[in-house]
């Protein structure tokens, strides 16, 4: 029999929640859960020694198909002499007390809750229910208080249950169905060599709940490899859902087709669904979750449940077009309900963020800290350095808030007044920083940024409409993630200021070791695997990725024969920014044209920069193009989904069409041309991309991916330096090579890929860099401006005789 549990929150929530979706409506933040912690303990002590406070309860209700335990805390229990038995549930809040009529219902279904399952455990004649709201700033409080009969609490909790009753059917019903075609599904392919202990070794840590850093070269089936095990994993009790942790929509659409494998080839039942992001998938042009401005917002908590269950029994891979096409038929916000079918879903597909991001994470599942028997399987994990980075840290600009004063500054003279103390006070770091330094304390400056966090969410929660609302609430969430992300402060964090021309003065809070962020987040999951196919020196990223000396690693060999695959290194030209020259640029020139030359077919050529890619690529269109038999197609700054789908697409070859016979004439076949393609390094097309067979034969890579020098990369230099580390590797040539081994990848995707991969800069006859090529890089050629040609040539002739 399925057991299911439930709090008692989210039963209620999800029941009886009615109305518009409204972004009017004003949340608070994460810091204001402090606050609201301190108005719960206020309110706990001053009710005296009769009043319990945060009283654990639970109920078990018994089906035919299923066992339902409803759990929670209630706020307050207190015993009252000639009254009845008083329930206290408290919500703090910045809204004005005065325009507050009635509790909200859901808050009042909480509270009854609880007071149902004392009235049953204690055998009660009559209960109260309170609701407290309490003001978070003027500590005002309101009461709201209503008696009931045991009968009539009792008849009110057992028809919420009945109203939960299709939902638990479902989840008991599709737990058995799920259960029995896992026990039968195999691996829907023969096994390549290494795959099926790679599978193995990925039940192994997912059954003794560890991490395992897994490096695994393309053609290692490292999706099937991991997703296969985990969803056994889940049919033996093991785990509960699947986390597919993605980068890029890509890899999402790969997860997408695995499962789909799957359920076609083992039938498999296992609901997986696909997160978009809320721009993306949102139905109107600019998203604004509001019945004014949508009418998908209008009334959607009223169809919401029911647009949910019809999904789930019509439907199993809850992806993007399955989302949209119900949301337009139930009129409801497609982003929610992505997000309300998750819940139900036992693999959801999504981007990093919806587990990592401190702002964007899906509280649903991990709000509290809550640990669940989750599987985190992270694909392309080299990129959770830099995202993990990026999410946990958090910057505030000197001229950003000079004009938001300046806007707000007549309608909302008490906001602007006090966004002027925090440039007051910005100021006096400025005038000590001449272009960056590291700062030890900015207390004062947190001091006056919560009180413009507490002025302004007090003003959001009365104002649902008014002039600049729109700008105050963008300048909210930006200033209270700056809070949010101080408070999480430790010794892998440095706070910075910098001083530029081009965007101004700025304090950045910068987590320059993200480990510890980014394990406590593994924490909710049972295991985790982290695997790319470019999870190299596994040490450097084991150790800022949050892994322990427990925790396990693999480098998976590759499938692929390596001699299909001609390597080659430029030992006399570099991009080296002391070295940059038109003469530099000029052999760069003429080494893509021997490479690109040799064989026809298509390239791809990776830069260091756009300049630099724009200074080679004018000197070969002068010199070396022929617009006969190569077209050139170059990488934009800003590309839309489409425009990235067309420049792909030109690489791949045509259907072929019998013209003759369905035209019944012969006809001239213009051959076709080389497609050079010249990109940047570590962009949209550096990774991820899937190009196989002839679509791509060749890679050059211009440089050795360092990044540029900066404050930020430098101040990252320093503090692993002080950790004892080699600051120059973990700023600077780690990520650097990432990106060229991910370049380099792009090569060879299948057993009968051939190609020419050509590293064009004489550092990686440097030591610390082959040092670092995968152990597959064997028989590299050492070449110049003079003998390229003729070294081409022979490894094409070398590869062509296999």
């Amino acid at each position: 029999m399925k057991e299911i549990k439930i709090s008692v929150r989210a039963l209620v929530e999800f029941l009886f929640r009615s109305g518009n979706l409204d972004n009017r409506i004003h949340h608070a933040p994460d810091t204001a859960m402090q606050e609201g912690g301190r108005i719960h303990r206020m309110i706990q002590k001053r009710m005296g020694s009769d009043y319990q406070a945060e009283v654990p309860l639970s109920y078990t209700h018994t089906d035919t198909n299923y066992i339902l335990t409803i759990d929670g805390r209630a706020d307050g229990v207190m015993e009252r002499k000639d009254k009845p038995l008083l329930v206290d549930e408290i919500k703090g809040t910045y809204r004005d007390l005065k325009k507050i009529k009635e509790p909200d219902y859901v808050h009042l279904a909480q509270a009854r809750c609880y007071a149902a399952i004392l009235t049953m455990q204690n055998e009660l004649e009559k209960v109260s229910v309170r609701i407290t709201y309490c003001n978070i700033e003027s500590e005002e409080i309101k009461l709201f208080e209503e008696d009931h009969t045991a009968a009539e609490i009792i008849e009110w909790f057992e028809n919420t249950l009945s109203l939960y009753h299709r939902w638990a059917e479902y989840l008991a019903t599709w737990d058995e169905v799920r259960k029995k075609s896992i026990q039968g599904a195999q691996f829907p392919f023969p096994y390549r060599e290494g795959q099926k202990d790679l599978a193995a070794s990925v039940y192994r840590t997912i059954y003794h709940g560890r991490k395992l850093f897994l490096e695994a070269p393309t053609g290692t089936g490292k999706t099937i490899s991991t997703v296969f095990p985990a969803v056994k994993a889940i049919g033996e009790d093991k785990a509960d859902r699947i986390f597919y942790l993605t980068a890029k929509t890509i890899t999402r659409t790969v997860a997408e087709e695995t499962f789909e494998i799957l359920r076609r080839e083992q039938g498999l039942k296992f609901k997986t669904v696909t997160l978009t992001a809320k721009d993306k998938i949102c139905f109107i042009e600019k998203s604004d979750c509001n019945p004014a401005a949508c009418l998908y917002a209008e009334g959607h908590f009223d169809r919401i449940n029911d647009c949910i269950y019809e999904v789930l029994t019509k439907a199993d891979s809850f992806d993007r077009q399955t989302i949209e096409h119900y949301a337009k038929k139930h009129s409801v916000c497609p982003f929610e309900l992505s997000l309300d079918l998750s819940l139900f879903a036992d693999a959801i597909i999504c981007d990093y963020n919806y587990v990592f991001d401190p702002f964007i994470y899906l509280k649903r599942f991990f709000a509290a800290g809550n640990k669940g028997e989750n599987i985190f399987l992270i694909d392309e994990a080299h990129n959770l350095l830099d995202r993990g980075r990026d999410m946990y840290s958090k910057a505030i600009n000197l001229e950003v808030l000079r004009a938001f004063e300046s806007l707000i500054k007549a309608v909302h003279p008490r906001i602007a007044n006090i966004v002027a103390s925090i440039c007051t006070e910005m100021e006096k770091y400025r005038d000590e920083c001449e272009t960056a330094i590291v700062l030890d304390d900015i207390s004062p400056l947190i001091k006056k940024i919560n009180l413009i966090i507490n002025v302004i969410s007090s003003w959001l929660e009365d104002h649902t409409e008014g002039m600049y609302r729109d700008e105050i609430l963008e300048f909210y969430f930006d200033i209270s993630g700056f809070a949010t992300i101080y408070e999480l402060i430790n010794e892998k964090y440095v706070i910075f200021a910098e001083n530029d021309e081009e965007n101004g003065f700025r304090i950045k809070l910068l987590c320059a070791d993200p480990s510890d962020n980014l394990s406590l987040c593994m924490e909710r999951a049972k295991s985790t695997i982290l695997f790319s196919a470019t999870l190299l020196p596994i040490q450097y990223y084991k150790k800022l990725l949050g892994g322990t000396s427990e925790d396990y690693e693999i480098y998976a060999h590759s499938v692929f024969d390596p001699s299909r695959c001609g390597r080659l290194i430029a030992s006399d030209v570099t991009s080296k920014y002391t070295r940059r020259s038109e003469n530099e640029y000029r052999k760069i020139a003429a080494y893509i044209d021997a490479i690109v030359s040799a064989k026809s077919g298509n390239y791809m050529i990776f830069f260091p920069s756009r300049v630099f890619m724009d200074e080679v690529g004018y000197i070969f269109e002068q010199e070396y193009y022929d617009e006969n038999t190569q077209e050139i197609l170059v990488q934009q700054e800003i590309m839309s989904e489409e425009e990235r789908e067309e420049f792909l697409s030109r690489f791949s070859p045509a259907n072929d069409i019998d013209l003759e016979s369905i035209i019944n004439m012969e006809i001239e076949v213009e051959p076709s041309k080389s497609i050079l393609g010249f990109c940047m390094m570590g962009g949209i097309f550096g990774e991820g991309i899937d190009l196989k067979d002839d679509s791509l034969i060749g890679v050059i890579i211009v440089g050795t991916g360092i990044p540029l020098v900066c404050n930020e990369r430098e101040i990252i230099k320093e503090f692993f330096e002080l950790s004892d580390e080699d600051g120059f590797d973990y700023a600077y040539r780690y990520p650097g090579m990432n990106k060229v081994l991910q370049a380099a990848g792009r090569v060879i995707r299948t057993e009968t890929d051939a190609g020419i991969v050509a590293l064009l800069d004489e550092r990686f006859l440097q030591r610390s860099y082959y040092e670092m090529f995968p152990r597959e890089w064997k028989g590299i050629i050492r070449t110049s401006t003079s003998r390229v040609k003729n070294d081409v040539k022979a490894l094409w002739k070398r590869i062509e005789a296999k």
